[in-house]
């Protein structure tokens, strides 16, 4: 019973969202509060041009993170951080390109990016507008 209505709890759903987005919106503020930073980041992986490639970076950081933990258009915010997530595998964790230990940091880097967009995907199928809901339990 407690369970069930702490999941049921609005706050609790907010909340939750918060912490899915954690790795987003924390990294789109310090880019943010940093933006030469995040310049430098970009042309350490080659993302050029690096300026507005980093703006852009935290517009979908902040901007998919905001729309997720409003619950407006949470699809939306989930499929542009999942990928956003995606890309980033092949740009800056190419485990496949090293060797040695570089190369299983980078994989272990890769394997939870996997995870953080299966949660992404969980999300936008939970916060899914009702009537497409309805839809999907018809044609099952």
């Amino acid at each position: 019973m407690f369970i069930d209505k702490l999941l049921s709890s609005p706050i609790f759903g907010v909340f939750a969202r918060v912490l899915v987005t954690f790795v987003f919106w924390s990294s789109g503020l310090a880019k943010l509060a940093n933006f030469g930073g995040a310049v430098a980041e970009m042309e350490k992986y080659g993302v050029l041009p690096a300026a507005p490639m980093a703006a852009l970076v935290i517009m979908i950081q902040l901007g998919g993170s905001a729309l997720v933990i409003s619950g407006w258009n949470v699809w939306l915010g989930a499929g542009a951080l999942g990928v956003f997530t995606a890309l980033t595998i092949p740009v800056a964790h190419a485990f496949w390109r090293m060797t040695g230990e570089a190369a299983f940091f980078e994989m272990l880097f890769a394997i939870e990016h996997i995870s953080v967009i299966g949660g992404l995907m969980v999300v936008a199928i939970l916060r899914r507008p009702a009537s497409a809901a309805a839809g999907r339990l018809a044609n099952a």
